[in-house]
């Protein structure tokens, strides 16, 4: 995760009162490592970073997740729909289409670096209420009503 990021969100935990730790790992070893350091910090919740490596360990994340019943949040909904508490993101289908835009003017004849930088405005809050049971967390109503989908 860079470190603007970072900042951005010890700011906002601090902000409420919150302290985050940052936890690295580039191996399946190390999120193992990571996990067991979270339960033994005791941490309330986790936030795994939008990454590749991540993305493809999606299993390992969910399943280290429901075993300490530790509160999870990703950044891509296809991880909740495998049984990740919640994610919120930019649209999968909402970043296809963009590149497919791009690649339209593209092949229209535009060349690359005369076209502008645009990413997905639109994000989604998606949250896995059997996975919520599982863990004993109760959402609240209101976070439930601000979802773009709630898996039943």
């Amino acid at each position: 995760m860079p470190k603007r990021q970072i900042n951005d969100i010890r700011a906002a935990a601090r902000s409420i009162g919150q302290e985050i730790t940052v936890l690295n790992a580039g191996t399946i070893g190390e999120i193992d490592a990571a996990f067991a350091r979270l339960v033994e910090m005791r941490a309330d919740a986790l936030l795994v970073a939008a990454d590749p490596f991540f993305f493809t360990r999606a299993t390992q994340f969910v399943v280290l997740a429901a075993r300490h019943a530790m509160p999870t949040l990703y950044s891509r909904r296809e991880i909740v729909a495998a049984g990740g508490l919640m994610s919120y993101g930019s649209n999968t289908e909402e970043s296809y289409r963009l590149a497919g835009v791009y690649t339209g003017r593209i092949l229209k004849g535009a060349k690359p670096a005369d076209l502008p930088v645009i990413q997905s405005t639109k994000y989604e809050l998606v949250i896995n209420l059997p996975t919520a049971r599982a863990i004993g967390l109760d959402i609240p109503p209101n976070l439930l009503a601000r979802a773009d989908e709630v898996i039943e």
